[in-house]
């Protein structure tokens, strides 16, 4: 199945991001099985609040194809994309969104808000949740984990 190896690569992606100390959020682009792009998060390395996995595999999708329309196209993500996110995704003309674990704090491809389905907007897609959440979560809780200071 297409949406199980994509999402697979991508958190291929974000396990790599936590061993460079970035919040393990992975995200690929596909046309049909054609990967177009791998990414993840990158905002400690670049100091820019806007290197999140899927706004940079949204850029790089784009480059690679030569054009800012990514219709035909399934970005796959590690977790529910943000307001920012979801928005890059709705500008791509994204034509599906694939996502595994939820965001209670930003989601906004169903949690705190739907951007994907918001009929207002000039373009609307798709989306699946849920796609190898427990993998994602658990890498998530782990890295955050690690992160808090110990109870003495």
């Amino acid at each position: 199945m297409v949406d199980l190896a994509m999402m697979r690569r991508a958190l291929e992606a974000a396990r790599e991001a936590a061993g460079r100390g970035e919040v393990p959020v992975g995200a690929v682009v596909a046309r049909g099985e054609e990967l177009l792009s791998v990414a993840s998060n990158e905002r400690e390395a670049a100091a820019d609040p806007t290197a999140h996995a899927e706004l940079l595999a949204l850029r790089r999708a784009a480059a690679a194809l030569g054009t800012w329309r990514l219709s035909g196209c399934t970005l796959y993500a590690t977790l529910e994309p943000c307001p920012m996110c979801a928005g890059a995704a709705h500008a791509a003309r994204i034509s599906r969104l694939v996502y595994a674990a939820p965001d209670p704090k930003a989601g906004s491809a169903g949690t705190l808000y739907d951007l994907p389905s918001d009929t207002r907007l000039n373009h609307t897609f798709p989306t699946t949740a849920g796609l190898l959440e427990a993998e994602a979560a658990e890498l998530l809780r782990a890295f955050f984990r690690d992160r808090r200071p110990k109870s003495r």
